[in-house]
């Protein structure tokens, strides 16, 4: 009993930890959900020049949308069909998850608009803080395919927070999402 409850626990681990090992990505709209304007179009930017630079088709959001948009219109019909006119399946959503080292990847899977409206209250970079956590949900054709977290260290100001993301996320986007 007690080798199937630990076959299943490892299954299940291996089912939550895993969760962007196959996502073999190839295209990507990509949504940074912070307040500050300037961070989520800088994130954006970044994440969509790296996903480039690796044979991925990425998009910024802000490409889709107003300067100023709430991202939940990306959740609607009209929108979701000229997203897929250009070829793109794939949303992937990038926010903060916080300034610690310990954090997870989240378990929750909570589809597209929901995900959307969902807020965020922290900014790229606070002062006297070392280290911070970026959380990427991945939907696909609307529903949830998984979600991956990025820890930056070392940081002292908010051009090493961007330094050091794509530096990390330019070794994280071959090994894990392609």
């Amino acid at each position: 009993m007690k080798k199937y409850a630990l076959i299943l626990l490892l299954f299940l681990s291996n089912l939550a930890f895993g969760q962007t090992k196959n996502l073999h990505l190839t295209n990507a709209l990509v949504i940074g959900q912070m307040d500050k304007e300037e961070d989520r179009y800088a994130l954006e930017i970044n994440l969509t020049e790296l996903l480039t630079d690796a044979g991925i088709k990425a998009i910024p959001s802000l490409n889709m949308m107003k300067l100023g948009s709430d991202a939940a219109i990306l959740a609607t019909d009209s929108i979701q069909k000229v997203v897929a006119a250009k070829g793109v399946d794939t949303y992937v959503l990038i926010s903060i998850r916080g300034y610690d080292k310990k954090y997870r990847i989240s378990e929750r899977n909570d589809d597209i608009a929901t995900a959307l409206n969902a807020g965020n209250l922290f900014p790229l970079y606070r002062d006297e803080v070392t280290s911070v956590s970026f959380e990427f949900l991945f939907y696909r054709n609307g529903k949830f395919v998984g979600s991956d977290i990025v820890k930056c260290g070392n940081i002292s100001n908010r051009d090493s927070v961007i330094k050091r993301f794509r530096k990390i996320l330019v070794k994280h986007i071959v090994k894990k999402w392609k």
